[in-house]
């Protein structure tokens, strides 16, 4: 399993067959009754954001996406058998939204009601182009796969109807290529890691007539349990909790400002560009070992091992006295949803006092405290964090800034990791817009590599080259010899100096497991 930009998913060539709900089935969906039980909070905001966009005309763009192969003859039946049998599975993907007057309304499709059929698109050349098919013309014509499957599949996966989600294959001789999109409000980063795979066992369970293994057959948990038991959590961590109160320390210590790239990327207050994926290898797998073992010797795990890491890279770029991040934690032991597809995350502050640190192991230390010192604050909901801010004297306009991504996924831990369909899976995104240059860390049985969506223009583009290199001289050093002494910023080309102490931040899914 790997996440990689879109773009880089080129299948071989075959027929492109969509796994559509029957009419039936998209009737039925559309008639589905309301639920009393409320979107979640992260599911809230988002559903809203859709809905403007859909309002002015949009393209959907926030949808995960996910490719595999099967091997063996398509069976068209067996497939569409298998996708009625995991939606069943997973009430979230059975849920739809409608956002009226300021309110977002679930409605669950009964069990009953889920059926898929198989049907002919197109075909995809050795070359990436898809020849056949619909266009938004009405006529045939030649499209590069990705713009392909973004219109046809990712562009539809919107959770304001039923399905959220848009399944694919190519199928050719001997095999097939299986791909997924999902509106992010139904799905997040370990989900994707999952999801595939347990396709795949249910499709080869009713192709070959055989039992399901158990992970597909195990009690998920309920999306919809979670977003009731999540806004009951909420009430305990709102105004006047612990958790508020660390938050507002932090903001308040670093300017009231959501972290930033570290890099200048040459875009104005509010500026925004087209997205660029870019990917490179940090360490092979012995080096990503040595890298977790330095820190479990240093009493940490390996994501306060990334941060540090990272704030050591952004020290040395910009000369900042203490770094300031957000970290995502899985959520999955509410409600028990850790087999589930769903959004289930929360976020915690981490800010790190770089001055007085000498070396990556003095930060990983610091890291290690600072990760736990915000586990309480991860408590607090993210409308109750940037509504405090602007109470407190925040720029509104800065609440409403998408800060720094930053995510560390160990995906060896993942249950069915060791089968075909998941060691050949690939994660991606839609590619929108960003001012900023997010990071995912991601270590698999290759090693450790990082993925970054990053402002397509030619000041970003330049301005990140000595960023990541300095990135890469950082995890190979530490993982060669054990530490890295930390150095001192050598004007590296676009690097910011801070105002009231040094930008930079994370968020993003992680699994929920740490070496």
């Amino acid at each position: 399993m790997m996440i990689d930009r879109l773009a880089h998913w080129i299948p071989a060539r075959g027929s492109i067959v969509a796994v559509m709900p029957t009419s039936a089935a998209v009737s039925a969906g559309r008639r589905a009754p309301v639920h009393p039980t409320p979107p979640s909070l992260l599911q809230e905001g988002h559903l809203h954001g859709t809905a403007a966009v859909a309002r002015r005309g949009g393209r959907h763009a926030v949808y995960l996406a996910a490719a595999t192969e099967i091997d063996g003859a398509f069976d068209a039946t067996a497939l569409a058998e298998a996708l009625r049998r995991f939606v069943i599975r997973h009430d979230g993907l059975r849920c739809w939204f409608d956002v009226a007057d300021g309110v977002v309304t679930r409605h669950l499709v009964e069990p009953d009601d889920v059926a898929f059929t198989v049907t002919d698109l197109a075909e995809v050349d050795d070359h990436g182009w898809v020849r056949g098919g619909p266009t938004r013309a009405g006529h045939v014509g030649a499209r590069r796969f990705t713009e392909f499957v973004d219109a046809e599949f990712g562009h539809h996966a919107s959770a304001l109807d039923w399905p959220g989600f848009r399944v694919g294959a190519v199928v050719r001789d001997g095999g097939f290529t299986l791909f997924w999109f999902c509106d992010h409000a139904l799905t997040d980063g370990v989900s994707q890691a999952l999801v595939l795979a347990e396709i795949a066992d249910l499709y080869l369970s009713a192709r070959d007539g055989t039992d399901p293994g158990p992970f597909s057959t195990a009690p998920p948990g309920s999306a919809i349990a979670y977003a009731d038991a999540e806004r009951h959590r909420a009430v305990h961590h709102g105004d006047g909790s612990a958790g508020l109160q660390r938050w507002l320390e932090i903001l308040r210590a670093h300017g009231h400002r959501m972290p930033r790239c570290a890099v200048d990327l040459g875009l104005g207050p509010g500026e925004t560009a087209p997205v660029r994926g870019i990917r490179f290898d940090v360490l092979d797998p012995a080096g990503a070992q040595r890298f977790a073992d330095v820190c479990r010797a240093h009493g940490t795990g390996v994501t306060a091992g990334v941060v540090a890491a990272i704030a050591a890279t952004d020290h040395e770029t910009t000369g900042a006295p203490s770094w300031f991040g957000i970290t995502a934690l899985g959520d999955r032991d509410l409600a028990g949803v850790h087999l589930a597809q769903g959004w289930f995350c929360r976020f915690a502050p981490v800010a790190i006092d770089i001055d007085g640190a000498r070396t990556f192991t003095d930060l990983v230390e610091r890291a290690g405290a600072a990760c736990a010192r915000g586990e309480e604050a991860s408590y607090v909901p993210v409308g109750t964090v940037l509504a405090s801010l602007v109470a407190d004297g925040g720029d509104p306009t800065e609440a409403m800034v998408t800060p720094q991504l930053l995510s560390y996924l160990d995906f060896r831990r993942f249950p069915l990791a060791g089968t075909p369909a998941y060691d050949r899976g690939m994660q991606s995104t839609g590619e929108g817009r960003t001012a900023n240059a997010s990071l995912w860390v991601n270590r698999d049985e290759h090693g450790m590599y990082v993925g970054t969506q990053t402002p397509d223009t030619p000041t970003a583009q330049e301005r990140l080259v000595p960023y990541h290199r300095r990135l890469r001289e950082v995890f190979a050093e530490i993982a060669a010899t054990g530490d890295r002494v930390l150095r001192t910023p050598a004007g590296d080309v676009g690097a910011k100096r801070p105002v009231a102490a040094g930008p930079r931040q994370g968020v993003g899914p992680r699994a929920g497991h740490d070496d």
